[in-house]
C-alpha cells in the first residue's frame, strides 16, 4: 500500500481558509485519524486526497505518483486514483441484495488487467478437494435439518467458505457423486492436461496461480472482471467482515451494525490502495460502535491497507489509530501517536481536546527559583511548587517564544506581499480554554487580560488528581460513580476541579477533603502562546 504526501496544501473559499498550508506523511499501512471539531477541515482533507474536492493550491502524491499539483496543472480525477471512501451514510442500493450491493462497483471495472484461465484453476482446485471425499461429504451432511433434509443453499455456503472457492465452483462440487471421486479426478485431470496443452500450442504458460503468460509476462488486456472474479472478490470481502450468511438479504432486513459491514465491504471489493472513512460509526449506538471498533483494527490488521479516518470523536481517535492528526481552525495543531498527544500536547488546545473526562485548567502566576523548581499561586492564593522532570530556563524559553511570534509576524507581512494573496478571514487565535467554577462567568464582556512574563496554565489530568489527609482543602460537589470508577467535581475555593477516582467507594456532596496531585506528568504551558512549556510533578 502507498505512503500519502501532503505538501503545502490550502483550500480556501474567498477569505474562508478551510485548510491552510497543510504538510503531512500519511506512512504506508498507516491508521490516521483526522480529529477535530465541526468545521476545522478535516473532512475537507480526506476529500482533497480522495479526489472529491479540489485544493486551491500545493501538491498530493499517492505512492510514486502525482494526483495533484496546482503549478504543473495535474489533478487525477477520484475514479483514477485507486481509493476507497466511506461515507456517513451508508449508501446502500435498497432494491439489491447485499451480494449484489458489494458486487455493484465491480461489475462497473473495465480497465488493462493480467488474464487467468478461470476454468483450469477450478479444476485444477476441484482435483485437490477431491482428493477428500469424506471431508466434502462431511461439509455437506452438515447442512442437514432435524428432519434429516438438505440445505442446499446452506451447503453451498459452508463449501464457499470452507475451500475458498466461489459460487460456481461450489455448485458444480455439491452436483458430484462423491461416491465416484476417483473417476471425476480423472476426467478433471484429463480436461486440465487439454488446457494446458492448448495454451503449450499458442506460445502460453500458465503460472502458479493459473495467470496466463507469454514470453514469461502476464497477458495484459483492458476488459471487466469475469463473473468468476466478481464472485470470488465479494465471497473474499464477505469473509473479512463476516457477512456471508446475509448474501439473499436486503438492506431493510439488516441492523445498523450490519449494514454498515456491507458498505465496508463493497468498499475493499475492489482492492483500494487507501481506504477513506468518513464519520462511519456515528449512526450506530454506543455498544455497537464500540464493537465496530474492534472490527476496524481487526480490518486494518487483516488487509494491510492504510486507512484514513475522519472523526470528531476524540475516544475513537485515541483507540483507533496509529497516529492522530489534530486541527482546528485549518491548521494542523499535531501530527503523532496517541499516548505522544494525551501525554505531550503541543498547545492548550490539544490539551483540551484529547481526554475524557477533559483536562483541569489552572491560571497560576510564578518566578522561577535557582534550583529549577517554579513557585506557583493557585486557585486563589494557594502556594505549589512545581518541578520540572529536565532543567528547563524559563526566561531563555520565553526569549526563543518572543522571538518565534516576531518570525511568524515577518512571514506573514512578506506573504501578504505577494500577488493573488488573499488575507484569512477566520483569523487564528490562542484558545480560549475554560476554566471551571462554581459560578460560571460570562467572559465575553471582560476586556483581554494583561498577559506579562510569569503566567502560566498548569493543565492536570483527572487521573492525577487524588483524595488524602494532606494538601489543599476541598469539598466534593459532585459525584458520578460508574462501578470500577468515579468521577468526582471538587470545589477548592470558587474553583472546580475534575478528578477520577478508581475503586467503589461512595463519596457524600458536600463532605470536606483534602486534595493533591500525583504523578510527574503535569503539565505547564505558557499562557501568552498556548504553547506547551515542560511537564513535572507539583509538591503542594
Amino acid at each position: 500500500m502507498p505512503k500519502i504526501v501532503l505538501e503545502k496544501i490550502t483550500k480556501r473559499w474567498k477569505k474562508f481558509y478551510a485548510v491552510e498550508n497543510l504538510d503531512l506523511v500519511i506512512e504506508d499501512n498507516a491508521f490516521v485519524t483526522l480529529l477535530g471539531p465541526s468545521g476545522c477541515g478535516k473532512t475537507t482533507t480526506l476529500r482533497m486526497i480522495a479526489g472529491l474536492e479540489t485544493p486551491t493550491e500545493g501538491r498530493i502524491t499517492i505512492g510514486d505518483k502525482v494526483v495533484f499539483d496546482s503549478e504543473a496543472g495535474i489533478n487525477v480525477p477520484a475514479n483514477k486514483r485507486k481509493v476507497g471512501f466511506l461515507f456517513q451514510n451508508y449508501a446502500l442500493w435498497p432494491n439489491m441484495t447485499v451480494y449484489d450491493n458489494i458486487a455493484f462497483g465491480l461489475k462497473n471495472i473495465n480497465e488493462p488487467k493480467e488474464t487467468y484461465d478461470f476454468e483450469a484453476k477450478n479444476n485444477a482446485r476441484l482435483i485437490e478437494i477431491l482428493k477428500d471425499p469424506q471431508g466434502v461429504k462431511g461439509v455437506i451432511e452438515d447442512c442437514r435439518d432435524k428432519k434429516g433434509a438438505l440445505d442446499k443453499k446452506k451447503a453451498v455456503i459452508k463449501l464457499i467458505d470452507t475451500y475458498t472457492i466461489s459460487m460456481m465452483t461450489a455448485k458444480k462440487l455439491m452436483g458430484y457423486d462423491l461416491d465416484k471421486a476417483a473417476s471425476i479426478s480423472k476426467e478433471l485431470e484429463a480436461k486440465l492436461n487439454s488446457q494446458l496443452a492448448d495454451h503449450k500450442a499458442k506460445g502460453e504458460t500458465l503460472d502458479a496461480d493459473y495467470r496466463i503468460l507469454k514470453n514469461g509476462k502476464p497477458v495484459v488486456v483492458k476488459r471487466k472482471l469475469t463473473r468468476e472474479e466478481v464472485d470470488l472478490a465479494v465471497r473474499r470481502v464477505s469473509r473479512i467482515v463476516k457477512i456471508g450468511m446475509f448474501m439473499d438479504r436486503y438492506p431493510a432486513e439488516l441492523s445498523g451494525g450490519q449494514q454498515q459491514r456491507v458498505a465496508i465491504a463493497r468498499t475493499l471489493a475492489p482492492e483500494p490502495s487507501v481506504l477513506f472513512m468518513d464519520e462511519p460509526l456515528s449512526n450506530l449506538d454506543a455498544k455497537l460502535r464500540l464493537e465496530m471498533r474492534y472490527e476496524l483494527q481487526r480490518l486494518h490488521v487483516e488487509t494491510g491497507s492504510t486507512f484514513v479516518y475522519v472523526t470528531h470523536d476524540q475516544m475513537e481517535a485515541m483507540t483507533l489509530a496509529t497516529s492522530i492528526c489534530l486541527i482546528n481552525n485549518g491548521v494542523l495543531q499535531q501530527y503523532d501517536a496517541p499516548l505522544t498527544v494525551y501525554n505531550r500536547p503541543n498547545n492548550l488546545f490539544v490539551a483540551d481536546f484529547v481526554g475524557n473526562p477533559s483536562i483541569n485548567f489552572i491560571e497560576t502566576h510564578g518566578e522561577q527559583d535557582p534550583d529549577g523548581s517554579v513557585k506557583l499561586d493557585v486557585l486563589g492564593g494557594n502556594t505549589v511548587t512545581f518541578h520540572p522532570n529536565a532543567p528547563i530556563d524559563l526566561a531563555a524559553w520565553n526569549a526563543e517564544r518572543d522571538e518565534l511570534l516576531v518570525k511568524d509576524a515577518e512571514y506573514r507581512a512578506e506573504l501578504a506581499k505577494q500577488k493573488g494573496y488573499v488575507e484569512k478571514g477566520n483569523k487564528d487565535e490562542v484558545f480560549r480554554y475554560n476554566i471551571a467554577k462554581v459560578e460560571e462567568e460570562d467572559t465575553s464582556i471582560e476586556d483581554e487580560p494583561v498577559i506579562v512574563d510569569g503566567d502560566y496554565v498548569l493543565g492536570v489530568r483527572p487521573e492525577f488528581i487524588r483524595l488524602g489527609e494532606n494538601g489543599l482543602d476541598g469539598e466534593i460537589y459532585g459525584a458520578m460513580p460508574t462501578g470500577m470508577e468515579s468521577t468526582l467535581k471538587i470545589r477548592v475555593g470558587e474553583f472546580l476541579l475534575t478528578g477520577v477516582v478508581f475503586g467503589d467507594t461512595l463519596y457524600t456532596i458536600g463532605s470536606q477533603s483534602k486534595i493533591h496531585f500525583t504523578g510527574s506528568s503535569i503539565m505547564l504551558f505558557d499562557r501568552k502562546s498556548g504553547r506547551y512549556i515542560t511537564s513535572g510533578s507539583i509538591e503542594v
